[in-house]
Order: C-alpha cells, then structure tokens, then sequence
C-alpha cells in the first residue's frame, strides 16, 4: 500500500493514514483471511505454491540448459532485485520478465517493470532485458480459460444462470486518466463469450475495492447479493485477472462471496478455480517466454 502505483494520493497524507489507522487494523484482518485458505500441508500460500510448481513446470518443458527460469514476487519474497542478482550471478546475460497480470494495469504490469527498472539502475553491469507485454487476447490465454470453464459446468450437476468474469478494480480515476485496464478486461470476458457459444450470459464485474472513493463498476460482492432478487439464483464465477489462486480469489470470492451469494437467496455457487500448474497454463507461459 506504500507503491505510487496502487495509490495515487498526496504521499504525506497517505503516509499518516496508512500508518496511523490501516496498519493499526488491517494485518490482523488480512492474517485471519490467509488461515483460512493457508496450505497447511506445504506450509505454503496457494499464490506461492502454484507460483513455484508453475515455474518448475514451464523449466522442465523447456528444458534447456541455457535457460534458468524461476520466479520473483513484487511484494515480499523472493524479491525482485534478489531474483535479478541470482539470475546475474549465474551468468545470464540476457533476462526475459513476464509479468503474471494478463490484463495491463498501472498498478500491476507497470508496478512490476517500475521495480526492474529500479533494479536495473543500480546495476554497473546490467544484462539485456526484454519485457513481455499483456496476453489479454492471448489464443492460448482465452483456450485455457475456455477449457476450465467447461471442465467446471461438466463436474457440477445444475446449470448456471449467469457466469460472472470478476477482475481486480482499480478507481474509477486511474480509468479516466488513461489506463487502459477496464478496456482490456472487457475484451477478454468478450474473447470468452465469443470461444465458449454458450446461451449463459457472461458478464464482466470488478472485485477488491479499497477505500472510499468510485472503483470501476459493477462491482462482484454488489452483483452477487443483488442477483437473487432478480430470480438469478444459479452463478457460476471465474477470475481471469489472476494468473494463480490467491487470497483475492480463495477468501474474498470463493469463501466471502459465496457466502453473501447464499445469504441473499442464492441456491448454487461454483467458482471456477485460476490457471495455476494446470498444462494449458504451462504451455501459454512457454509460448510467450519462446516468443521473446
């Protein structure tokens, strides 16, 4: 929360609310969400865990002597600038990033390039670096989609009355002054449409908000305890934003939001779980490294 590019506010102001009133209050919050998708058997987050098995998968299909591959997190750890320094160490001269955010935002695509960059400028002797851009429209990246959403309507024994895309929000403002976000996510919940032929609506809703000012609209948990008033009362729901189940998908949507689903009168729920390990994601993250 202290990254320019997840809020852009005056940074003195910012400074005391973010010390002074949400770190008083929110690890705790945030600590109570990750026990309750936490992977007790590894010991692990599911982001880290499918994040590691999908980096170890893509390694062994490329298998390839000159290429090291491995995986960094833009907030904690393994950082960024440590991954850059290993990867130097061993002798690579040129280094590919592929930033896992299939749809570009500020606040993520350039978050991330904004810490290589910053790297990279501290370095005396810096290697090549290419940097692979958004697959919002990716065939692989839409296929793979498409697959796991029919896997999922083949395992459950009801029909589903609406399929809602939920994506990550962003305010209202960022939108409005030139990130391309919100136009990116609409056309892949359309590339979706398009791919499945299904007569269930799909639509395209924004999850996560944070603070009191307009994020992009309409908003998951809103849709949700409205849909049942509407008759609505069978949803299916998939993440296409997230690259890897996380706390964002497992605990606010598959948990929180299925909850306030039935709450409102809602009769089934299915979510439709992330990319993760799976072949088809393995293969899209290895056609986009090789086309680098």
């Amino acid at each position: 929360l202290s990254d320019k590019r997840i809020i852009e506010v005056n940074r003195i102001l910012w400074f005391l609310i973010l010390n002074i009133i949400i770190l008083t209050f929110r690890p705790s919050k945030t600590s109570k969400a990750y026990k309750e998708i936490w992977l007790t058997k590894f010991n692990k987050s599911p982001l880290r865990y499918y994040t590691e098995k999908l980096s170890y998968k893509v390694s062994k299909k490329l298998n390839n002597r000159k290429t090291v591959v491995d995986y960094a997190m833009r907030y904690g750890n393994p950082s960024i600038p440590e991954k850059i320094d290993s990867l130097q160490k061993l002798g690579c001269d040129k280094i590919i990033a592929l930033p896992l955010y299939p749809q570009y935002a500020s606040a993520t695509t350039a978050s991330v390039c904004d810490k290589i960059f910053e790297t990279f400028m501290n370095l005396r002797w810096q290697p090549s670096l290419q940097i692979i851009p958004q697959y919002t429209d990716n065939i692989l990246y839409i296929n793979a989609l498409v697959k796991s959403i029919k896997k999922k309507l083949n395992e459950i024994k009801w029909k589903p009355e609406i399929i809602i895309a939920s994506y990550h929000g962003i305010p209202k403002r960022y939108f409005l002054s030139g990130d391309p976000y919100h136009c990116y996510c609409q056309k892949t919940t359309r590339l979706i449409k398009e791919k499945l032929k299904s007569n269930v609506p799909i639509v395209t809703t924004f999850q996560s908000r944070f603070g009191p000012e307009e994020w992009l609209k309409p908003y998951t948990d809103i849709t949700l305890k409205e849909l049942p008033a509407k008759n609505v009362k069978n949803v299916m729901l998939i993440c296409p934003g997230f690259a890897c189940d996380c706390i964002e998908t497992l605990e606010e949507i598959k948990i929180r939001a299925k909850e306030d689903f039935f709450i409102s009168g809602g009769l089934n729920f299915s979510y439709v779980p992330c990319l993760n390990d799976t072949d088809d994601h393995v293969t899209l993250v290895e056609n986009l490294i090789k086309s680098a």
